[in-house]
């Protein structure tokens, strides 16, 4: 489908735009843009794109930008086929002190996407949504929540044949800017205590190539309206820092510093509303715009993961496998081999 098309991605600059952009330039994509409002972000991408990807950063567009406002936004548009909407205010503590920036960005800036795609013939959107979404106590999460019914709303006023829009929502993605797992790994290389809000506190846990599936999944495969969830394990905070301290064999103290204004002590994925009438496709919930109420309602259940199961979900992530054997080189950890169970067909 990417063949010869240009694809734009909103807030391209962030981990999941550098992602997805690293994916498509396997493809065949004509052109891929990257819209985004931070012009230091896309000056370190250009030169990192051209070190690495020689023969194909000439494929990579850059458009300074910001998603509140129209105007900047048309040009990006103008010609392209496919959007990956990622550009969202997403740090809880920041939407609540400035829940109005929030509501901007992640509202708004969806209803500025949506309308000048559809004003410049796109063919398909995916804007990308949060656990958070579901049942919402932040700013954060409210703006999610409200983005999805934007996004259901907009596809309801278009012809499918014309313009096809849908949502993905998924759970935290393993080290990603400004996520826990790297605070943890900086805390333990200075010395300090882990820092946990709340030992008890569940979190769903999903890679960044998890993440990137279920968005080409999307793509791929949703109908207008939709949203697809992504299928996930969870944790307790508790057993998160439990597993990076065995898997760098340190001795940190672990903190309590209390739950930050907006956190849920357990996220969700769906609601019990969306779970009775969502459509299980394996790896992925369906939620359709217009559901069938005829699905036998039944009680979803989270398995918490044990310490020994995250450290192997851990491990499977480049950057803790890096910063874990760079440490033990140092001779900072202990001697064992810390990927014992885990070597093969991994590293």
């Amino acid at each position: 489908m990417f063949q010869k098309k240009t694809v734009l991605i909103t807030g391209g600059t962030g981990s999941f735009g550098n992602a997805v952009l690293r994916r498509l330039l396997e493809t065949d994509a004509g052109e891929i843009r990257v819209f985004s409002r931070d012009e230091k972000k896309q000056d370190d991408m250009r030169h990192l794109y051209r070190e690495q990807f020689p023969e194909q950063s000439g494929r990579v567009k850059y458009y300074i930008g910001d998603v509140r406002d129209v105007q900047s936004v048309k040009p990006a548009l103008y010609g392209a086929d496919f959007v990956f909407h990622a550009a969202a205010l997403k740090q809880v503590p920041s939407c609540e002190r400035f829940p109005l920036e929030a509501f901007k960005t992640n509202v708004l800036g969806t209803e500025n996407v949506l309308a000048a795609a559809v004003e410049s013939g796109v063919r398909r959107v995916v804007c990308l949504s949060t656990d958070k979404a579901a049942y919402p106590v932040s700013a954060m999460g409210l703006s999610k929540a409200m983005m999805e019914k934007v996004a259901v709303a907009k596809a309801a006023s278009v012809s499918p044949e014309q313009m096809a829009i849908c949502c993905t929502r998924f759970g935290n993605i393993m080290c990603s800017r400004s996520s826990v797992i790297p605070l943890f790994i900086s805390q333990i290389k200075a010395g300090r205590p882990l820092t946990v809000t709340e030992p008890d506190m569940t979190r769903f846990l999903m890679s960044m190539e998890e993440a990137v599936e279920l968005v080409l999944y999307a793509f791929l495969h949703a109908q207008s309206g939709d949203i697809l969830v992504q299928k996930a394990p969870a944790c307790t905070v508790q057993v998160l820092a439990q597993a990076v301290r065995e898997l760098f064999c340190a001795d940190n103290p672990i903190e309590v510093i209390g739950v930050r204004p907006g956190e849920k002590r357990s996220e969700t994925l769906l609601t019990d509303e969306e779970y009775a009438v969502a459509e299980d496709l394996g790896n992925f919930y369906r939620i359709c715009a217009e559901p069938r109420m005829d699905r036998h309602r039944h009680a979803m259940e989270n398995q918490l993961l044990s310490v020994e199961q995250v450290k192997e979900k851990l491990l499977k992530e480049p950057f803790v496998r890096g910063e874990a054997a760079a440490w033990n080189k140092e001779g900072k950890a202990c001697t064992m081999d810390l990927y014992t169970g885990y070597r093969d067909g991994m590293l």
